[in-house]
């Protein structure tokens, strides 16, 4: 069973020519409103992927609430822990150009308000993966890591946004996912000598924490760097992105799900290396997740692992 612990959103998302400058205006023809945020993402990512899922996070009493849960309610994923707050729900303005790249701005709102009381010392035993992000209260992660670590659990850290991470709490979670950037953030906020690379960036994090970190790489895929010094690096599908945003959640959903079905490191890495280039293939987060079906026709296509 896989928990998130997370945000969720609805996101406005706007089509440009090209992102804007600071100080400068862009026209888009029109906008869509879908439910986003990454907790929601991961969650419906690994569901559509096979997993029985169970989100906690909140959301207002407002009209928007229903927007952002209403692709989780339909995938079946449990909303029971889930909380209603005064505050409005989270919303995310989000700018994609005709390459695909995005410019994104949040607005927290209810997110700010979700605690690690919200989950029931029950949800956390050995059977359970618990997948974390960024976008709540560091101090409500960095808690319910700690119970989730004396209870057995299985954990994932999504660092994103990136953020400093207590180092205790790192040294908790079995599975560090980043980017090029919040890897080299989340070492420096650790007081490390940063290298230039990210793949060095990772050996470092994963030799002095003890993790094992995968980092996404785009379209260059991803690299997983063991805590023993090896590493494995995982291609990407050849794929023309549409957007791409989400791509990075629906990495993360389809690792956590691979995991969760008692797959090994290497068949969890392709997994999610060709669940994120699916959701590059279609507009919105959400909307573009794909299910197990989709994935599993498309694993045949991505090129063999290799020894980092």
């Amino acid at each position: 069973m896989i928990l998130v612990f997370g945000s969720l959103n609805v996101d406005v998302m706007i089509g440009v020519d090209r992102l804007p400058q600071p100080g400068e205006t862009v026209l888009g023809p029109g906008y869509q409103l879908t439910a986003g945020g990454k907790g929601a993402n991961q969650a419906l990512a690994a569901s559509r992927a096979g997993a029985w899922v169970t989100m906690v996070g909140s959301i207002g009493t407002d009209p928007l609430a229903e927007t952002a849960i209403a692709d989780l309610r339909e995938s079946g994923v449990d909303l029971s822990h889930l909380g209603r707050v005064v505050e409005p729900t989270g919303l995310a303005a989000i700018c994609v150009d005709k390459a695909g790249e995005n410019q994104i701005v949040v607005a927290s709102g209810a997110n700010r308000r979700t605690a690690a009381r919200q989950v029931p010392d029950a949800l956390l035993g050995p059977e359970a993966l618990l997948v974390l992000q960024m976008e709540v209260p560091l101090a409500e992660n960095w808690s319910l890591v700690a119970r989730a670590r004396a209870k057995g659990a299985r954990i994932l850290l999504n660092a994103a946004p990136a953020g400093a991470v207590e180092r205790k709490a790192l040294g908790e979670i079995d599975w560090l996912i980043v980017n090029e950037t919040e890897v080299q953030q989340v070492a420096g906020h650790l007081g490390l000598k940063v290298p230039g690379s990210a793949h060095d960036a990772a050996r470092l994090l994963a030799r002095e924490v003890g993790v094992t970190v995968i980092v996404t790489l785009g379209a260059a895929g991803a690299a997983a760097c063991l805590p023993d010094g090896s590493g494995l690096a995982v291609p990407a599908l050849a794929i023309k992105p549409v957007d791409t945003v989400g791509a990075g959640d629906s990495f993360v959903g389809g690792f956590a799900a691979a995991i969760d079905r008692g797959l090994g490191l290497a068949e969890a890495l392709r997994y999610a290396s060709v669940g994120g280039a699916l959701a590059c293939l279609k507009t919105g987060a959400q909307p573009s997740l794909p299910t197990r079906a989709e994935i599993e026709a498309s694993l045949p296509q991505l090129p063999a692992l290799k020894a980092l």
